[in-house]
């Protein structure tokens, strides 16, 4: 598996894709919600399997955001490597604390990366979330 930063038109269609596939499709989040004004000018980042596009995460200052992995690819560590990789790029941009938005199922697989949960449980798309924060 290898992570890369959208950085072409396949790269930025194969980070949209992975993002509608699992947001879009599989959560019935409407596309309006999905794709905010923070995409313009976030790092985008994909992660593929033999030249396949399986997981998708963006970063907007210290924020990670719309991580995704491809239901098939989820618990074969395609979580871990993509929110590596963003963690690596965060801390070359001298960024100290990574915060993220967690829905609430997620959590465990967030603190098992180091991410500690913090505040009151929020609806983010009518999905309960609470916000998460690491120290790099």
């Amino acid at each position: 598996m290898k992570v890369v930063i959208a950085n072409d038109q396949k790269t930025f269609v194969d980070h949209y894709l992975v993002r509608g596939k699992v947001f879009i499709i599989e959560q019935e989040i409407d596309w309006a919600l999905e794709v905010d004004d923070w995409d313009y000018d976030a790092t985008l980042f994909v992660l593929y399997d033999n030249n396949q596009a399986i997981g998708a995460a963006r970063l907007y200052k210290n924020k990670v955001g719309r991580v995704a992995v491809l239901k098939e690819h989820r618990h074969k560590k395609a979580g871990s490597i993509i929110m590596n990789a963003v963690e690596d790029y965060a801390k070359k941009q001298g960024i100290h604390t990574l915060e993220l938005g967690a829905q609430c199922y997620i959590i465990p697989f967030y603190e098992k990366l180091g991410y500690v949960a913090y505040g009151e449980v929020f609806l983010d798309a009518d999905i309960e979330h609470r916000m998460m924060r690491k120290e790099l």
